[in-house]
């Protein structure tokens, strides 16, 4: 039978040219992955009248404070607990 020969230089670049190939696939992989884009996402600002126990009991526009505090002195009167007034934001959905 008849062997063949193969020396150390011909393996070594085997060897390589196999390494090569899997790094070539490892990037081809890794920059394919993109990033998602960041959807528009618009906040608008109101005002929120909340109990204590941080349940919002009413929503007024950001223009009408005086009425938002109005409604939460109204509703704290009385020996009730006490209301207050926070900003609140909301999304609103942009197409």
């Amino acid at each position: 039978m008849a062997r063949k020969v193969v020396n150390r230089k011909e393996k070594a670049a085997e060897a390589e040219a196999a390494e090569k190939a899997l790094v070539a696939k490892k990037k081809k992989k890794s920059s394919s992955k993109r990033s998602k884009t960041a959807e528009n996402v618009r906040l608008r600002l109101y005002w929120g009248v909340f109990s204590q126990n941080l349940k919002r009991v009413a929503v007024f526009d950001f223009d009408k404070k005086k009425e938002a505090e109005k409604r939460a002195k109204e509703l704290s009167k009385g020996g009730k607990s006490p209301h207050f007034v926070q900003k609140v934001k909301e999304e609103i959905k942009v197409e």
